[in-house]
């Protein structure tokens, strides 16, 4: 049940989580360590820091505070309740968004790249309107979700990691302690403005202080060879496909819904009348098998048929069925990165991969999601503790990071590690 907040925003535990994380394998081989998830949403908090962690800390929406879960703790801590009583929430919902420099140094703001005098009639457009530089002005507001597309909301998860440091005191004994931070506001504001809008820009502009701050944190608290710090990234994002016809590179918007309506019109007219699609996520289409199985026709044909279909829609580049992935071994290419995702109980009876450039609709202007390189290329940084100064040109799987982790600490790998220690790293 909820900790510290209203009924339903604390209602999340790492019960559906299947392996253990780095977090559960330092807690494992030393109960007095301690460990600590921070994020704006409460899935990061609870997966980046795992099933044993002392607790994990997320944003009641409705009050701008705080929050966690029984799972973990029976009461929020003194230190937690102080940050909530300075109701920063309320101060951070409250300011206007206005851009770091002048709108002019932004990269969006350069109209001579710029191929088309449509794109640039709408650039102009969007700059005359950030009034004395202001992109988002605050507005009343019921309840404090907007702090997950805006930069302060950056800043009020660094807020709340520095107040984590200091509360818990982390860092301060012999024990192995680790803190998980999850910047949510970047994910979202790039699939809302898109990776290379002023927005964006700015939003990293911003981050990049925020960093500077809790890092003289870290340095003055802990002291620079008593920690190690990791940067990195769970998915990069897609470029706008309106921003890809500027430069003349193909590009789309995929109509998830659109796509399922015409299936299931195609499966009634083939199969007789029925609800034989449960629905569509993340590129997953998930088939009605008990209706196919009392239908006696054989779910193998059945996918093979809904993969064929939907090939043809524009934009489509490949599709696999859940039989084909669980009956094959790939050893290379996009659809091994299928297999390696996917779940026999959760994942969907037929897979969509959609071409270069091509995003599905959203509410945003591009999504992520994607096998290409700029979803899957995301930084890495190492600092601090036992790090010595020196670029890795050759490839790194994220899948690595873990086990390159439990090896400079000493710990077993998490049960479903399957990456390799970074050998440039722990040498």
């Amino acid at each position: 049940s909820t900790v510290g907040g209203s009924y339903s925003n604390g209602k999340y535990s790492p019960k559906n989580l299947i392996t253990s994380t780095i977090g559960d394998e330092i807690r494992l081989i030393d109960p007095r360590s301690k460990v600590i998830g921070v994020s704006l949403e409460p899935a990061s908090a609870i997966i980046s820091s795992g099933h044993n962690a002392n607790a994990a800390y997320w944003l009641d929406v409705e009050r701008g505070t705080w929050i966690s879960n029984s799972h973990y703790v029976d009461s929020l801590p003194t230190w937690v309740d102080s940050l909530n009583a300075k109701e920063y929430g309320s101060v951070y919902i409250n300011r206007d968004w206005t851009l770091l420099n002048d709108a002019s140094s932004y990269f969006e703001a350069d109209t001579s790249v710029v191929k088309t005098p449509e794109a640039r009639k709408h650039i102009g457009q969007k700059l005359a309107s950030m009034v004395r530089g202001i992109v988002k002005p605050r507005k009343a507001q019921r309840d404090f979700s907007s702090l997950l597309e805006n930069p302060f909301g950056i800043t009020y998860t660094k807020d709340m990691a520095i107040e984590a440091i200091i509360g818990e005191e982390l860092g301060k004994d012999e024990h192995t302690d680790l803190l998980s931070i999850t910047f949510t506001s970047t994910r979202l504001i790039g699939e809302k403005y898109g990776p290379h809008s002023i927005e964006m820009e700015d939003v990293y502009l911003r981050l990049d202080k925020d960093l500077a701050h809790l890092i003289k944190l870290l340095n003055t608290e802990i002291g620079k060879q008593n920690y190690l710090l990791i940067l990195t990234s769970d998915q990069g994002v897609a470029s706008s496909p309106n921003h890809l016809e500027k430069s003349k590179i193909p590009g789309g918007y995929f109509e998830p819904h659109h796509a399922e309506i015409l299936l299931s019109s195609y499966l009634n007219i083939t199969y007789g009348t029925g609800q034989w699609v449960l629905g569509y996520n993340e590129k997953q289409i998930y088939l009605n098998r008990r209706l196919i199985e009392d239908s006696n026709l054989s779910l193998r044909d059945f996918q093979d048929k809904v993969a064929q279909f939907m090939l043809q829609f524009t934009g489509v580049a490949n599709t696999v069925t859940s039989y084909t992935l669980q009956s094959s071994n790939f050893t290379g290419g996009i659809f091994q990165k299928f297999q390696n995702s996917y779940n026999q109980r959760r994942s969907g009876d037929v897979i969509i991969n959609l071409e270069p450039g091509w995003v599905e609709r959203n509410a945003g202007v591009t999504s992520a999601n994607s096998p290409y390189n700029y979803d899957a290329h995301v930084p890495l940084i190492w600092y601090g503790w036992q790090i010595k100064r020196r670029q890795v040109l050759s490839p790194v799987s994220m899948t690595d990071i873990a086990p390159t982790i439990s090896t400079l600490v000493g710990i077993s790998w998490p049960s479903g590690a399957s990456g390799t220690p970074i050998r440039e790293i722990i040498e």
